[in-house]
């Protein structure tokens, strides 16, 4: 945990239900105001290839080894969403996983330096989108830079929470938080899923989009 998200939060800051796991890792509202810049890119395509590595040739060779390795398990890409302030949130994430059928919960491993997880965090809510084989120019949006990641991207709100589902996604599953655990330096944040759809099969792109030792690929045929 680091020093600045120990810090208390004011229950009123926290949705009613959340575990006492989500709890403790909850930011301090300031700490989130000082992220909503979202200046960072908010996407590892391999696994900590943002993440900071001694100085020390042993542990770089060491740590290339590892984003090397992990690179050739191939991957769904997603869109993990939100609402704040009545403003849409996004990033992309490519680590996310089934983790139980009863009761029905999900994970996504979002770094320690996400610009776009606090936010999530402190709504208690998020919609994962699938992205579809069409759908890389999303991926490379929402994991970039800029203020405005919708620009230009069709959504309506989930059923449930309101969260963005993005338009030509797949599917989406939309959750509440169940729980966060800190991970190295990730986060491994546990959804309850609420609600979820697959996309009308009558879409013109049925494929998925996935990412395979450093590009884009899809499913054959």
């Amino acid at each position: 945990m680091s020093r600045e998200s120990s810090h208390h939060v004011p229950d009123g800051d926290i949705p009613d239900g959340m575990s006492p796991d989500a709890r403790e890792t909850w930011p301090h509202p300031a700490l989130i105001d000082s992220w909503l810049g979202d200046a960072e890119i908010d996407f590892e395509l391999r696994p900590g290839e943002d993440v900071a590595v001694q100085d020390d040739p042993e542990a770089r060779a060491a740590a290339r080894k590892f984003r090397d390795v992990l690179g050739t398990f191939a991957s769904g890409i997603t869109v993990i969403t939100t609402t704040s302030n009545g403003v849409p949130v996004g990033m992309t994430c490519q680590s996310f996983s089934s983790v139980s059928l009863d009761p029905p919960l999900v994970l996504f491993v979002p770094a320690r330096s996400s610009r776009a997880w606090p936010v999530i965090q402190r709504t208690g809510r998020f919609c994962v989108n699938v992205l579809a084989a069409d759908q890389e120019h999303v991926s490379a949006q929402m994991a970039s830079k800029g203020a405005d990641k919708f620009a230009g991207i069709g959504w309506h709100p989930s059923e449930v929470t309101g969260s963005p589902v993005v338009e030509g996604s797949l599917a989406h599953l939309d959750c509440t938080i169940h729980a966060v655990h800190e991970g190295g330096d990730h986060y491994v944040v546990i959804g309850r899923v609420e609600h979820l759809e697959v996309s009308d099969p009558a879409n013109a792109v049925t494929e998925p989009l996935l990412y395979f030792r450093g590009r884009y690929r899809t499913t054959d045929g």
